[in-house]
């Protein structure tokens, strides 16, 4: 993984984290990887998994069982869904209008690009194997 440097390490691990829930890898009521095989996998220290857990804990995305580890949330995809729906709108939906209207790009245009991207990138997601759709 990628770390960028204008964001917490912590939140870029439970964005990771988010996208495979949200991607149907993560189904409700799966155990998800342990915070020590996480930070192998990723190659970062253990408290920063731990850290991103916790976030993710803390909006009920995931919970813990007692002596089996953590498991995604019954409804954390609805929850992860509606939290970055929000902070898109907040945060990034105003740039994102003010490009398309500086660069004069059209609805039309941008619903066709749109769609190629979800068709190249995310065929799974649009072919009927997602049960999150």
């Amino acid at each position: 993984m990628e770390f960028r440097e204008n964001e917490a390490i912590y939140l870029q691990i439970a964005a990771f984290v988010s996208d495979n829930i949200l991607l149907g890898k993560w189904p409700a009521e799966q155990k998800i990887p342990s915070v020590r095989d996480l930070a192998i996998e990723l190659e970062v220290n253990p408290n920063t998994v731990m850290r991103s857990y916790e976030f993710l804990q803390n909006q009920g995305v995931i919970y813990n069982k007692r002596g089996l580890g953590l498991f995604v949330a019954p409804d954390g995809y609805d929850k992860i869904k509606a939290y970055r729906k929000e902070r898109f709108i907040q945060q990034d939906m105003t740039d994102f209008f003010r490009k398309i209207y500086l660069l004069d790009i059209s609805l039309d245009d941008l619903g066709k690009w749109y769609e190629s991207f979800k068709i190249d990138n995310y065929t799974s997601k649009s072919d009927g194997n997602n049960e999150n759709k």
